[in-house]
């Protein structure tokens, strides 16, 4: 299961550099590869492994409950390689501070929708969309897929 969810990972990032191609190049041109012990080595929260022109790739680590955060330009891909954590989407962030433009952290949210994520899940949270780790069962290493339309 865990192959198979960095297959999906590599393939969604694949996918975006072919996307984000705008002239004909070298067949290799654009090309991110990372190799095992590269993917360890960045096994750092914030650690960007790749940034392209419109999405970067980074590693999230989450040992307790964060801020909730909310991006007006872009979207955010995770995909989860270990352990759990409540998540919530959605509803009406209590406490909300400008950060920088289009970027609001808040203490909470009220209402939402509330799931647990655990290892293999991917959700994908498009831009202006509330989102919060209320409360970690188990540290949770996760991969980042970020677009970033405000660049």
């Amino acid at each position: 299961m865990f192959k198979l969810g960095l297959l999906a990972v590599a393939l969604l990032v694949v996918a975006c550099v072919a996307v984000s191609a705008q002239t004909a190049a070298a067949p290799s041109a654009g090309v991110g590869y990372f190799d095992k012990s590269q993917v360890q080595q960045a096994m750092k929260p914030g650690t960007v492994m790749y940034n392209g022109k419109i999405f970067r790739v980074q590693i999230g680590l989450r040992a307790e409950a964060g801020e909730v955060e909310f991006h007006a330009k872009d979207t955010d891909v995770f995909y989860i390689v270990s352990g759990s954590a409540t998540f919530v989407t959605g509803g009406t962030m209590v406490g909300g501070k400008p950060i920088g433009p289009g970027e609001i952290r808040g203490t909470s949210i009220t209402g939402g929708d509330t799931r647990t994520l655990a290892e293999g899940d991917v959700i994908v949270i498009p831009d202006s969309t509330n989102h919060w780790f209320k409360a970690i069962q188990k540290p949770v290493v996760y991969f980042i897929v970020k677009e970033v339309t405000g660049k």
